[in-house]
């Protein structure tokens, strides 16, 4: 196998640091290119003793129970994404002068010469739904392609499979989240966006200065597209901020009518104003607001960024329309659950933040809002009083249920709560028949939580089943597991 910077592993001493989907291939990798790998994971569970037999049966060193001492020797670490910049080891590696990379990173310098374009996505909110509408727009162009990164497919494994002589990639669809461009200084996508940038994860990256900095580093040494939201303008500036090859063109999408260099709406109609003939005075029709599923103004503006990303890589209007017929969303993003006595259920589970709460509020007209979870050091103030006008009532559980009650009684005063004083898993079937009882026909039970999951449940993927089952329960439907 020939790689160009393979050869930079042989005898090297590398330590990866944490398991799972990135750790595991990364590790991998290192050892097979002659490193001699030590892992460090601070988990010692049985998930990751399975994960440590498997490796060790390759002869990689796996040390669990420790992931704050710097392995003696280290001459670079390989980090997953969950160990933040404050971490000890990173401390010790900066004392010993020891480079740290990503495991995106190190799947870009894995590439071969003949390797697939990275078409990348990253934003607060809407990144996964994003990466696998533009796969699907790809699929449809004919291309030969994958939706991968931070969706849960390593990259470092799709970059081998190419390097291996598997049938290769045209192109990319690259999912990328903060904590994986914090640590990929190298990579350089053919194009690239940022959808939204909202307070999240600031435990982190210690402050949303440092936050936005490393969404912006998707930009870094773009080719042809920098695409932009216009109606967040951290997402422009970034751009701006951004050092690209000469020509690389900044395209803004909108959910109004757009202007020369961007994608919009006219009329229902998506339409492409950057990647045409005289685009001062012509659009390009692409697909109707109809074709994107859930017709979600959220939704609308997902599908508008990966058409951009699409075209930026020559794809035809035709593909974009049939990309977005055929994309499906995943499980418990904005999921229409069930109609019950004229009152719509939605399941929008993965709302784990304000931001994507308020996108999904943003999309009914009258929401009985089921809401509370962990906060995460989020404020409710401004999602309280961005929807207030939208809600019917509201049923809280959760450990920080209070503090979104608090900015109920400050911005919503005359909305009916019901506070559900307990955290146990049962108490999303209390929930919804709270829900129920507030709501009347023609609206919409959402679950939108604005918080994390796990002071219930063990993510948020298990809080959308249960808030299923519990509609299910309804009109005596199927319960969880039986679906």
């Amino acid at each position: 196998m020939s790689t160009p910077h393979a050869e930079e592993f042989t005898g090297r001493r590398v330590t990866v640091a944490g398991l799972g989907v990135s750790g595991v291939p990364a590790a991998r990798a290192l050892h097979r290119f002659g490193a001699r790998v030590t892992v460090v994971n601070g988990a010692d569970g049985e998930p990751a003793r399975r994960q440590a037999a498997e490796l060790e049966e390759h002869g990689i060193a796996v040390r669990l129970g420790d992931d704050r001492t710097l392995p003696e020797g280290t001459e670079l670490i390989v980090t997953t994404p969950g160990f933040p910049p404050s971490s000890p080891l990173f401390a010790a590696a900066a004392e010993a002068g020891v480079p740290v990379w990503g495991d995106v990173e190190l799947a870009w310098r894995l590439r071969g010469p003949d390797a697939a374009p990275w078409l990348a996505v990253t934003g607060t909110n809407g990144k996964t739904t994003t990466v696998r509408m533009l796969a699907a727009i790809l699929e449809a162009a004919g291309l030969r392609t994958e939706a991968v990164g931070n969706i849960g497919v390593s990259l470092v494994d799709t970059v081998l499979r190419q390097e291996d002589g598997e049938a290769a990639y045209d192109v990319l669809a690259v999912e990328l989240s903060s904590y994986q461009l914090h640590w990929a200084p190298s990579v350089r996508p053919h194009s690239a966006v940022v959808l939204n940038v909202a307070p999240d994860h600031l435990d982190w990256h210690g402050s949303m200065a440092a936050y936005a900095a490393d969404k912006g580093r998707i930009y870094e040494g773009n080719r042809v597209a920098c695409v932009y939201n216009t109606a967040d303008p951290v997402t422009e500036r970034l751009v701006r901020e951004a050092d690209v090859v000469e020509g690389c063109r900044a395209v803004g999408f909108t959910l109004g009518s757009p202007g020369p260099s961007e994608f919009g709406v006219v009329d229902g109609i998506l339409v492409d104003r950057a990647f045409v003939e005289d685009r001062h005075h012509r659009a390009q029709e692409l697909a109707e607001v109809s074709d994107v599923a859930t017709g979600a103004p959220h939704n609308v503006a997902n599908a508008l960024a990966a058409a951009a990303l699409a075209r930026a890589f020559g794809v035809p209007p035709a593909a974009v329309r049939g990309g977005l017929r055929a994309f499906r969303p995943e499980a418990h993003r904005i999921e229409h659950v069930a109609d019950v006595g004229g009152v719509g259920y939605v399941d929008d589970s993965k709302a784990t933040n304000t931001h994507a709460a308020e996108a999904s509020l943003a999309a009914y007209d009258s929401v009985v809002w089921i809401a509370g979870g962990l906060a995460k050091g989020a404020d409710f103030d401004e999602l309280v009083a961005r929807s207030a006008k939208r809600l019917r009532g509201v049923v809280l559980l959760g450990a920080d249920r209070h503090l979104v009650r608090q900015a109920l009684r400050r911005h919503a005063p005359d909305v009916p709560v019901v506070d559900l004083d307990r955290t146990d898993t049962g108490a999303m079937a209390a929930a919804v028949g709270d829900a129920a009882r507030l709501a009347r026909p023609g609206d919409t039970v959402l679950l939108a939580p604005a918080c994390a999951s796990m002071d219930m449940f063990t993510n948020y993927i298990r809080r959308g089943e249960a808030f299923a089952a519990a509609v299910h329960a309804l009109t005596g439907g199927p319960a969880a597991g039986e679906r």
